[in-house]
């Protein structure tokens, strides 16, 4: 447990560091290389976000840990959205902004991903979340 002298704080860096290590885990990532887990983390949740409409956003993002919300928010600008994105064009926009060499696709990195955050979400919040993104996006998010 990470210690930071708060327990709100203890509690959302171990919880994000839960999600890193599932993804760097599906990887075989070192935790050296934390960097790529997060920029997988960021780039994955940022391209959703901006797939979603507005109101939909703070929903999936209210049950978000602390620190992943952050992430999630970085950046969003309310008027870009929903980006009207296809399947191909949301894999492309993740293939552009992770930098990193995926051995195993694009669709593969999205769908770890996603999985890695399933289990932080209700269900019914999941299902509104898919029921939301493009039926050739859908595929992509765990059910």
């Amino acid at each position: 447990m990470a210690e930071t002298g708060y327990a709100a704080f203890n509690k959302t860096v171990d919880k994000t560091n839960h999600i890193l290590r599932k993804i760097e885990e599906t990887y075989g990532w070192p935790k050296e290389r934390r960097n790529q887990s997060y920029a997988a983390l960021r780039t994955v949740l940022q391209a959703l976000r901006d797939r979603l409409t507005v109101e939909e956003i703070p929903q999936l993002g209210a049950q978000l840990p602390m620190l992943v919300k952050g992430i999630y928010y970085e950046g969003w600008d309310p008027t870009k959205t929903p980006m009207k994105m296809n399947a191909d064009e949301f894999l492309g926009r993740v293939r552009e902004e992770f930098r990193f060499e995926l051995p195993n696709g694009v669709d593969h990195l999205v769908r770890t991903v996603l999985s890695a955050i399933r289990d932080q979400v209700s269900q019914g919040e999941w299902e509104d979340v898919r029921s939301i993104v493009p039926k050739d996006v859908r595929h992509l998010l765990p059910a």
